[in-house]
């Protein structure tokens, strides 16, 4: 059984129709499961609202922002306000995904406003890390990811870190099909919490990069991962069913 939370977070990038996010959770509903773990979602920002209704509704699935801006409000056009994030209900909010780091370019420093700004809304905050594949073939691993604690998190005040959480992505396995090995991400985050000052045991460490549900159940069989940040997995009712069965069973 698991000391903490396990949860499933679907990271939706910019996927689902109003149709498919219909159908998805027509499909949940038939499945009628009883959750023991945290499922959430992160829709594209345009169908957040759209998904809180349905959310409440059912009111076992939490959602979420895939990322926010380093501002409350101001001339940031197409930016996403944390506050808004807030004002409109909103759980939590991914920062510093690899997507947004490797194809937007975003820094430690702009994530670290970032994730102050978001925690002091009120907003959970899923900080990613996580390395590339020259990174971690060149031996880089350990000193990238602290680097990315230290600077992402930096003046993170001690009565927040309750409302963090991290998640370790490698690079070289997201959306490739690739996996590390169970063994492999347990030793990052171990290395993770190691590295925390602050609620360190508490801190739920989630493993994404390629989860699927035929290798859930050895990563979550590990001390230190506790859940998962699921990309392509999670749009499909019956994989992201399967992902939570398999959590609310480690919680047993």
């Amino acid at each position: 059984m698991k000391k903490r939370e396990v949860h499933i977070v679907g990271n939706w990038k910019m996927n689902q129709t109003l149709v498919e996010i219909s159908q998805f959770f027509i499909e949940m509903s038939k499945m009628k499961m009883e959750l023991k773990c945290k499922a959430w979602i992160a829709p594209q920002a345009i169908h957040i609202s759209i998904l809180k209704e349905i959310a409440f509704t059912t009111g076992s699935i939490q959602i979420g922002a895939q990322n926010c801006c380093e501002h409350d409000s101001g001339a940031y056009t197409g930016e996403i306000s944390p506050l808004g994030l807030a004002d409109i209900g909103v759980e939590f909010v991914i920062i510093g995904h690899s997507e947004r780091r490797t194809i937007y370019g975003e820094q430690n420093s702009l994530l670290n406003k970032k994730v102050l700004l978001a925690l002091s809304h009120g907003l959970k905050v899923i900080y990613c890390v996580g390395e590339t594949l020259e990174e971690r073939e060149s031996g880089q691993t350990f000193s990238i990811i602290e680097n990315q604690l230290d600077l992402g998190l930096k003046n993170l005040p001690a009565e927040q870190a309750k409302n963090l959480m991290i998640a370790y992505e490698p690079v070289w396995a997201i959306g490739t099909g690739k996996t590390a090995t169970a063994e492999q991400a347990e030793e990052v985050h171990a290395f993770i919490r190691s590295k925390l000052t602050t609620q360190a045991e508490q801190t739920i460490i989630l493993y994404g990069g390629s989860v699927k549900p035929d290798n859930i159940d050895s990563l979550l069989a590990k001390e230190n991962i506790d859940g998962a940040l699921v990309g392509g997995a999670s749009l499909k009712a019956q994989d992201f069913r399967a992902l939570c069965s398999s959590a609310s069973t480690a919680m047993m």
